[in-house]
């Protein structure tokens, strides 16, 4: 029997009799990341970065010189995932500031949530010169445009592969885990509790996002729907959204025509800027 398939039983039977120890078990569950090393790949990159380490004990990796663009990376990932990224940003005159998120890497902390991601970029960049654009993938694209909307200021923002609404996201965790309906509900009513905020609140749909953005998704990416990405983009006036045939979840962040598009969106605010000065 499969590790899931007895965590879907026992939740399945005494879901029903203790939902609140279900709930809670679940809840810690669901917020506590795994530390995955970076594949071999990955490794040449993470050498030539340089660790720094902001308020709080966060943790980053940096490269290059030049206008500084932000990266977060998403759930159980790294800032490495983004090398071909990195690389085409470094080559083409930017310094890029790649951020372990909480719980993640070397940063602290042992749960780790969408809020708590978004709370890491303000802090970061209370200490970075003035971004030029902020980045996002997964949960990390999420917590960008939530960010934005705690306070956090760019002049250009990316979301590729990221959920429109984190209640899709939890009811695709309970659902997997098989909560019975007790269960489930205090599931969201923990949640809710840890955030301090109704979750219905974390939707893209009254997000307010006035700034020039890029929406990434693929169309065979099995994690996030691809419909998410119409839902951002209708909530977004000031965005272009590029859909890939191909790329899932992971590969999207070394596609070509991402790194194009992302390079393309802040040679345009770049221009803009010298014209305005």
């Amino acid at each position: 029997m499969g590790t899931l398939t007895w965590i879907r039983r026992f939740n399945g039977t005494v879901g029903y009799l203790a939902p609140q120890m279900v709930a809670n078990k679940m809840r810690r569950a669901f917020m506590t990341p795994r530390h995955l090393p970076p594949r071999d790949w990955e490794l040449p990159l993470l050498a030539q970065s340089e660790r720094i380490t902001l308020r709080f004990g966060l943790s980053a990796l940096r490269w290059g010189q030049g206008p500084a663009v932000l990266l977060m990376h998403g759930w159980e990932g790294r800032p490495t995932q983004f090398a071909s990224l990195i690389t085409a940003l470094v080559d083409d005159g930017y310094s890029v500031i790649a951020l372990d998120g909480p719980a993640h890497g070397r940063s602290p902390g042992r749960e780790a949530h969408v809020l708590l991601f978004a709370r890491a970029m303000l802090e970061a960049a209370a200490e970075l010169p003035p971004l030029h654009a902020v980045i996002g993938h997964s949960m990390g694209g999420a917590s960008a445009m939530l960010a934005v909307q705690l306070g956090l200021r760019t002049e250009a923002l990316v979301s590729i592969a990221a959920p429109s609404r984190f209640l899709d996201a939890l009811r695709g965790f309970t659902k997997m885990v098989g909560l019975p309906a007790r269960a489930r509900s205090a599931f969201i009513q923990e949640v809710e509790l840890t955030f301090g905020m109704p979750l219905k609140h974390l939707d893209v749909a009254h997000y307010q996002l006035n700034i020039p953005g890029l929406i990434v998704h693929a169309e065979d990416d099995t994690f996030v729907p691809v419909k998410a990405s119409q839902a951002i983009h209708e909530a977004w006036f000031d965005s272009r959204l590029l859909r890939l045939e191909q790329g899932g979840h992971q590969k999207v962040l070394a596609d070509p025509r991402v790194i194009d598009g992302v390079l393309a969106l802040l040679a345009g605010r770049r221009l803009q800027a010298r014209q305005s000065a």
